[in-house]
């Protein structure tokens, strides 16, 4: 066995993973996941992305290219459990069994003490449940009891796919928060998910696959950057048009809506107000996440 890796990096590189002969499912994949941030995993049912993190823990062996964690496959770490915590469903329970004592069976398997799964239980808010079975649980506990088992190693990288399914608005603040917390103490965390509200709350930074392919990764501030506009309403788009000169850039939504481009909202109601063209409305709009994610996974592979 390979030592277990200095660092938590998450290093994807070439990752290509094709089934039966012609369905590209991942397409020469690369990205880096820093420790000490949380990154957001996204894109379209179908991307891509489950099959790029079951790849990641060594689930699925790749047609070409590797991923590594800290320099090193999965495969070859000396103690995974240790290394790296994974939630890929929240299924994989034994229904008539308690979470404690399924936890338990895992500490067992992995080397840890007994007492690790009560810790983690109460970790993740499951301590008043412990002793009930599994069968009894709802999706959300479910949830919860599968982040319960990515940690029970203490680990230094965190992979999730869709931990926020399932749980009630309370239960996804609490996750936020907790998400949040682990990255802080300098842990690696990888998040697959389709509320992308949630992930431009929490993430440093993003991954966007569409078609297996990567399309854009980075922080939501740097892949923003210059698609701000702003939302006129006027009965004289014309003459808006004029006033604003070639500075600016005018879609039409319709007789008289108006979204500029190029300039702020500032700039544009000081040019109306000098040329003397008559403002309903002017409201700054900022692109998010939302806006980013269908702009550039809507149509065709890039």
């Amino acid at each position: 066995m390979t030592a277990p890796p200095q660092d938590g990096r998450i290093v994807v590189e070439e990752l290509t993973k094709v089934f039966g002969g012609n369905v590209r499912a991942v397409d020469q994949l690369s990205f880096t996941v820093e420790p000490g941030s949380v990154t957001g995993f996204l894109g379209p049912n179908g991307a891509g992305k489950t099959t790029a993190l079951r790849m990641t823990l060594g689930l699925v062996r790749p047609t070409s290219g590797r991923a590594t964690i800290g320099g090193v496959e999965y495969r070859d770490l000396g103690t995974p459990t240790r290394t790296v915590g994974a939630a890929l469903e929240a299924s994989s329970f034994h229904p008539a069994r308690s979470a404690r004592n399924h936890l338990r069976i895992m500490c067992t398997v992995a080397g840890l003490p007994d007492q690790r799964a009560d810790e983690v239980l109460q970790l993740v808010g499951l301590g008043d449940a412990a002793r009930r079975k599994v069968r009894g649980y709802s999706l959300g506990m479910r949830q919860r009891l599968g982040l319960a088992a990515a940690l029970l190693g203490d680990p230094a990288v965190l992979i999730l796919d869709e931990p926020a399914n399932g749980l009630d608005p309370d239960g996804i603040r609490w996750l936020r928060g907790f998400l949040r917390s682990l990255a802080d103490q300098g842990r690696t965390v990888l998040v697959s998910s389709h509320q992308l509200n949630e992930v431009q709350e929490i993430a440093d930074r993003v991954v966007i696959l569409n078609h297996g392919r990567l399309v854009r990764a980075g922080s939501i501030a740097e892949l923003t950057a210059g698609t701000d506009r702003v939302f006129v309403r006027t009965p004289d788009p014309e003459s808006l048009r004029r006033a604003l000169g070639p500075a600016a850039a005018l879609d039409l939504a319709d007789a008289t809506t108006v979204y500029v481009r190029g300039l702020t909202a500032e700039q544009v109601g000081h040019a109306a107000h000098a040329n003397g063209v008559e403002l309903h409305e002017l409201t700054p709009q900022r692109s998010d996440l939302e806006d980013l994610f269908f702009a550039l996974t809507s149509g065709a592979p890039r």
